[in-house]
């Protein structure tokens, strides 16, 4: 049904005198629930579909989408195109791409997701809330006990021929948990990421959720100063989530990235190799192709503290005089952006206790809140309320909390002096491993 569609529109578009044309077609379907209090007390399937067509008219690029698949969505559709392009001002247009000779192979992954019954999905929620209260007394509370799973399709047809699709499923199981002891009160989190169901663990999320919230109870501020710094995996991988846009050459070209015309040069650390591989092996954001049809490929956005190149699309590589970096993202009702795929700091081979003992005594942050007011992508500078624990002789110590980390992302890539091994991608794209960051400026008592 929807190949039919696809092909009636495309044909409707050259009728009506657009020049080139593309569809890029999305759909998803969800299961979400979540428990508390020994009960289930959310429980939702969705499922959604939309398409968007987009097309040259009189050399002006020209969007419009539906979640419509009749006639009248062509009529709309192919109107909507039209009056876009009219109101495009910017000569620095979008292409429609023809497609390449050939794309990557990526191993087929089997997921069993969707088979699974919604009796054993709800499960996992009861069972991973059982598990965390077994724990220990202290624990008082679990807030959140939910398990999710998703499916999507994405494919791309034009009027060149092109026609391209890629599929994937994932779920996820996450708990929070809250720890009492007299006035303290401390919370904590586990979550397992996996496409099949039998490798997520309800009994082993819960039990360490609840340890997670246990092991900061009494926690208290250290005195204001400057630091040694290691930053944990988690802590780590959402300052890189917050701050990738700089590796954006879109971002570069509209002046939003200290980056732009820095290729060549040193921006890093010796010890930092960021990676963007669109073909690693499971990985969340794995795509043979782009939103715009281009090949993806693995490559090093930054390498032994050298930015190699910048992330891009056609548009903004066409500005720029280089080739496309196959980071072409888009969703069927927004427009084509440049996006990394699967990007993160390439672990190095000591672990985070290693770092700890060759640190001695400083700090180990575990969590930064407050991304979204204390972090300012542009600048890099941020100011973020953090949670961690003191290492004290090469170990971990007491827990520590209501200190304000401050620094700036460029220069924090450029102070760090080794890269545990410890890398995890928890429910994202984008992760790195525990970093030693060196000194940072810490304001706590």
């Amino acid at each position: 049904m929807m190949d039919a569609f696809m092909d009636k529109l495309l044909a409707a578009a050259k009728a009506a005198g657009i020049d080139t044309a593309e569809v890029f077609y999305e759909e998803n379907e969800s299961f979400r629930a979540s428990a508390m209090d020994g009960e289930i007390n959310q429980y939702q399937v969705s499922s959604s579909a939309g398409l968007d067509l987009r097309g040259t008219v009189n050399g002006r690029m020209g969007y419009a989408s539906t979640q419509a698949f009749d006639d009248d969505a062509v009529i709309q559709l192919i109107e909507g195109v039209k009056d876009s392009a009219a109101l495009t001002e910017t000569d620095e247009q979008d292409e429609i791409f023809a497609g390449e000779e050939s794309y990557p192979v990526l191993p087929e992954i089997e997921s069993d997701l969707a088979d699974v019954r919604a009796e054993d999905k709800l499960a996992v929620c009861l069972n991973m809330e059982k598990a965390a209260k077994a724990v220990d007394e202290r624990v008082t509370r679990v807030q959140g006990s939910r398990m999710v799973t998703a499916s999507g399709m994405i494919r791309l047809k034009n009027s060149f021929g092109l026609d391209l699709t890629s599929r994937d499923s994932l779920g996820y199981a996450v708990l929070s948990a809250v720890a009492k002891d007299g006035d303290d009160t401390a919370t904590g989190a586990q979550i397992a990421v996996a496409r099949n169901f039998s490798e997520i663990d309800p009994e082993k999320v819960g039990r360490e959720g609840a340890e997670d919230a246990l092991s900061q109870l009494n926690a208290s501020p250290v005195p204001s100063g400057s630091y040694r710094v290691i930053i944990r995996y988690d802590a780590m991988s959402d300052l890189l989530r917050t701050f990738c846009g700089m590796f954006s050459a879109e971002a570069a070209q509209k002046k939003l990235s200290l980056l732009a015309g820095r290729e060549g040069t040193k921006i890093a650390s010796d010890k930092v190799t960021i990676m963007d591989d669109p073909l690693l092996p499971g990985g969340f954001a794995s795509c043979a192709f782009d939103g715009e049809g281009s090949a993806c490929f693995t490559k090093a956005v930054v390498d032994a503290g050298v930015l190699t190149t910048l992330l891009h699309s056609r548009k903004t590589a066409k500005k720029q005089g280089v080739a496309t970096t196959g980071n072409a993202s888009r969703g069927y009702s927004s427009p084509v952006h440049v996006a990394p795929t699967n990007l993160f700091i390439r672990p190095g081979e000591k672990t985070l206790d290693q770092l700890m003992e060759d640190v001695g005594n400083g700090l180990l942050i575990t969590e930064v809140s407050g991304l979204h007011a204390g972090a300012n992508p542009a600048s890099g500078d941020f100011s973020l309320l953090s949670k961690g624990f003191v290492i004290e002789n090469g170990k971990k110590g007491r827990p520590v909390k209501q200190i304000t980390v401050a620094g700036n992302f460029y220069k924090l890539l450029e102070n760090v002096r080794e890269v545990a091994c410890d890398l995890k991608f928890e429910g994202s794209s984008i992760a790195s491993p525990s970093l030693d960051a060196g000194e940072m400026a810490i304001s706590g008592k």
